[in-house]
C-alpha cells in the first residue's frame, strides 16, 4: 500500500489526541491506543507517575476499556478497585499506577470501535458534563482524522504501480481528485485548528502525488481562500453549482460568488480554465 511521504503514523496521531485529552480534561492521567486483534494496545501515556501502564494490552470485554470497546459507549468507574461492573484483569496495572477514578471513551469510526482513550485520577473524582465534554470532543476529533486517513489510504491503495513516479493512469488520477474533494469537504466541518492543519498536509500530499508537471506553471499573487478551493475542487469533478451547494452546505449564490472569485484570482474566463490553472499551481490534484 502506498504511504504518503512524511505522513504521521496512527500511533503518532493517537499520541497527539492523548496529549490533547490531558490538556483539556481535569484528569491528571491520560492514555490510549488503537484496536488490533480484538484488543486495545496502549501506545501513548501522559501524566503517569509510574511505568505500570506501559505496554498495556486490553482485550475485548475485559476491564473498563474492554467493555467500552465492545459496547461502543463510554464506561466509568468511580472506584476502580471495588467496581462490580467490570472484570479486574488489569488491577495490577491500573491500581499499580494508583488510579481510582477511570473514564474510558471508545473512538468510533463508521460504527466500529477503532480504539479507546482513557483519563483517570488518583482519587475519587466527580464526573459531570464539564469533565466529560472535552473527552468526547477529543475522541470525536480523533475519529474524524482516522476516518479521513482510512479513506485516503483506501483510495491510494487503488492506484496501480506506474512506470514513472510522476505518471498516473487517468482512472487513478480521477480517484485522487475525488479523494481530494471529499477530504476538503470533511475538513471544512472540523473545528479543531490542529486537526485541520494535519488534514491540510494530507491534501498537499494528494495534490503533489498527481502533479504531472505538464503545461506552464501558475504563480498566484493572491492565494485562493479555503472555501474558494473547496468550491473549485468540487467543480473539478464536474459538479454543478447546485450540487456543490449541497455538498458544502452553502447557498447556490454563495457557491457562484466563490467560483467567480477563484476565476478572477486565476485570471480564468471559465470554470474549466480555472481548474486547469489551479492544477498547474499545485492547488488541486
Amino acid at each position: 500500500m502506498f504511504a504518503p511521504a512524511h505522513s504521521e503514523t496512527d500511533e503518532q496521531v493517537v499520541a497527539r489526541a492523548v496529549g490533547e485529552l490531558a490538556r483539556r480534561s481535569r484528569f491528571p492521567v491520560a492514555f490510549g491506543g488503537l484496536e488490533s486483534d480484538d484488543a486495545v494496545h496502549v501506545t501513548s501515556i501522559v501524566g503517569a507517575r509510574t511505568r505500570s501502564l506501559e505496554g498495556l494490552v486490553v482485550h475485548a470485554t475485559r476491564g473498563l476499556g474492554g467493555k467500552a470497546l465492545v459496547e461502543k459507549r463510554p464506561r466509568l468507574a468511580l472506584d476502580y478497585g471495588t467496581s462490580r461492573t467490570i472484570t479486574h484483569d488489569y488491577d495490577r496495572v491500573i491500581l499499580g499506577e494508583g488510579i481510582s477514578t477511570l473514564f474510558a471513551i471508545p473512538v468510533l469510526v463508521s460504527g466500529r470501535a477503532r480504539g479507546v482513550l482513557y483519563c483517570g485520577s488518583w482519587g475519587t473524582t466527580a464526573v459531570g458534563e464539564v469533565v466529560t465534554r472535552p473527552a468526547f470532543e477529543v475522541a470525536g476529533e480523533l475519529a474524524t482524522e482516522l476516518a479521513v486517513r482510512d479513506e485516503v489510504q483506501r483510495r491510494l491503495s487503488l492506484v496501480p504501480p506506474a512506470a514513472e513516479p510522476t505518471t498516473l493512469a487517468p482512472a487513478a488520477r480521477e480517484q485522487l481528485r475525488e479523494s481530494f474533494a471529499e477530504l476538503r469537504s470533511i475538513a471544512a466541518t472540523v473545528e479543531d485548528a490542529e486537526v485541520r492543519r494535519r488534514l491540510g498536509r494530507l491534501e498537499q500530499q494528494l495534490a503533489a502525488l498527481s502533479n504531472d508537471d505538464t503545461g506552464p506553471s501558475v504563480d498566484l499573487t493572491v492565494p485562493l481562500s479555503p472555501r474558494e478551493t473547496d468550491v473549485l475542487a468540487c467543480a473539478a469533478l464536474g459538479a454543478t453549482n447546485a450540487e456543490i451547494a449541497i455538498t458544502l452546505s452553502l447557498k447556490e449564490g454563495t457557491v457562484k460568488s466563490y467560483l467567480q472569485a477563484a476565476m478572477a484570482k486565476l485570471d480564468a474566463s471559465t470554470r474549466h480554465a480555472a481548474v486547469a490553472k489551479a492544477r498547474r499551481a499545485g492547488i488541486l490534484p
